[in-house]
């Protein structure tokens, strides 16, 4: 029965729409039933014919009902997963979810970013004069590899600061390294069956090939990076490395193990991936040179990021392909239009021409050696001899070993929870072996005189 209030603001039709969806959905009105004519409908309710019919036919637009040719019309039945949940169904599926995980106030993830440091005022000015000067081009697409403008000045970004030596041409600009990662795998998957990755090292590569179907071989990370002994007799004709800060160990591989690495990919056909993730952030010493630099006619495809120093909620990253592979790339994604926002691709080129990027990193290089100073000076003081730190020098994060406890890494991180801190856990890092006493202290996202609270609570939580 339906019960229309014809002093309601809702219209009659509409009124009689919401009731009968409702009574589909809920089950009230049977699956395949057959509902009274127009006609009837109508004089039952004494409203127009127009107002049932107006309602029977978006129902019936929509899929809740359905028609018969001189039969008239009648219910749909609809698949368990499309109704809605009853409250008694809802609270049981509640009740069967995990409960989210409780988050520290001090949090050490080696991936946060100063929460003060984006240049807002001066990307929101660079975006307004995107706008005032391409407005025309926002009623299109763009390049399938990323606006040329932002890969000339990544290029030249790459061959001033890394020794990159490229073209436009070679670059094609991603929505992070997720994506940079996905593309790769689609182009080698079909004569490269075996990737080797380091371990420890970033997670993120192993779940992106293994779900491409590559056999994806661990290799021990040492004090001179990846093991290359280890590499030449895996079987593997791809290698993923972070030569230039290993993740997360901070280790940099020596120039002969480079120049060694660069070898194994000259024979056959073998490609070295080269992820420069934070080359930007290095606090003492000379740079290190990139092994794209040492040989840019070689078989290496590089990586780069602006979510390191910049901001990963802008999902902007590049990737610099050999040669032989821009053909494979642009073969495999010629349909493909580039995932990064036109806008955000033009402000970002607009940033760099402007030197706002420059700039910029020489502000956060000093911002965050000195939150890597902060934690070490932090350590020394709450720890002294009871840990060693692994990794210094570079990067968002440092390694803390520990010395002179038994607890394993699932304990040190609930003590640490119970003191407010939270830990991105070392084992996620390792494909095969123990995590032992290690653990991830990141120190981007956090304020100065937060570092040192939070080290000192985690030496009290663990003492």
């Amino acid at each position: 029965m339906f019960i229309l209030d014809h002093r309601g603001k809702p219209s009659l039709y509409r009124q009689l729409y919401e009731q009968m969806k409702a009574g589909v959905l809920s089950g009230k009105l049977p699956s395949d039933s057959k509902l009274l004519s127009v006609r009837e409908l109508a004089a039952e309710l004494s409203v127009s014919r127009n107002t049932v019919e107006g309602a029977y036919l978006e129902l019936c637009a929509e899929g809740y009902i359905y028609s018969k040719p001189r039969s008239g019309y009648f219910v749909s039945a609809l698949t368990p997963d499309a109704l809605p949940l009853s409250p008694q169904r809802a609270m049981r599926r509640r009740a069967s979810l995990p409960e989210p995980k409780p988050k520290g106030n001090i949090d050490f993830h080696p991936a946060r970013l100063d929460p003060d440091a984006f240049p807002a005022s001066l990307w929101r000015r660079c975006f307004l004069d995107s706008l005032r000067q391409g407005r025309g081009a926002l009623a299109q697409y763009g390049e399938p590899q990323g606006e040329r403008r932002l890969r000339s000045s990544i290029r030249l970004y790459l061959e001033r600061s890394r020794g990159v030596a490229c073209d436009p041409e070679q670059i094609v600009v991603c929505s992070g390294i997720q994506q940079s990662l996905d593309i790769i795998a689609q182009i080698q998957k079909e004569r490269h069956p075996a990737v080797a990755l380091e371990n420890p090292g970033f997670h993120l590569p192993r779940s992106i090939f293994g779900n491409h179907g590559f056999d994806t071989v661990p290799i021990a990370v040492g004090p001179g990076g990846l093991d290359l002994d280890a590499l030449e007799t895996s079987g593997a004709s791809l290698v993923y490395v972070t030569p230039s800060h290993q993740f997360p160990t901070g280790c940099v591989m020596p120039i002969a193990n480079r120049l060694r690495l660069i070898e194994w990919a000259n024979i056959g056909d073998r490609f070295v991936i080269e992820d420069d993730y934070d080359s930007e952030l290095r606090y003492h010493g000379k740079p290190i040179p990139s092994l794209q630099g040492l040989h840019p006619e070689g078989n290496i495809v590089y990586l780069g990021t602006f979510s390191k120093v910049l901001s990963p909620a802008l999902r902007v990253s590049y990737l610099v392909l050999p040669y032989p592979l821009v053909s494979s790339y642009q073969r495999l994604f010629r349909d493909y239009a580039c995932s990064v926002s036109l806008l955000e691709q033009k402000t970002l080129a607009e940033f760099m021409e402007q030197g706002h990027w420059d700039r910029h990193l020489r502000r956060m290089r000093t911002l965050y050696q000195k939150k890597h100073d902060a934690t070490l000076r932090a350590v020394e003081t709450h720890f002294g001899s009871k840990a060693m730190v692994l990794g210094q020098g570079a990067g968002l994060h440092l390694v803390l070993e520990l010395s002179g406890h038994e607890l394993s890494e699932k304990e040190l991180i609930t003590r640490a929870r119970s003191r407010g801190i939270e830990l991105f856990p070392y084992s996620a890092t390792l494909a095969e072996g123990s995590s032992g006493s290690r653990v991830i202290l990141g120190f981007g996202g956090l304020r100065l005189d937060d570092i040192d609270r939070g080290v000192k609570l985690l030496s009290q939580a663990w003492s």
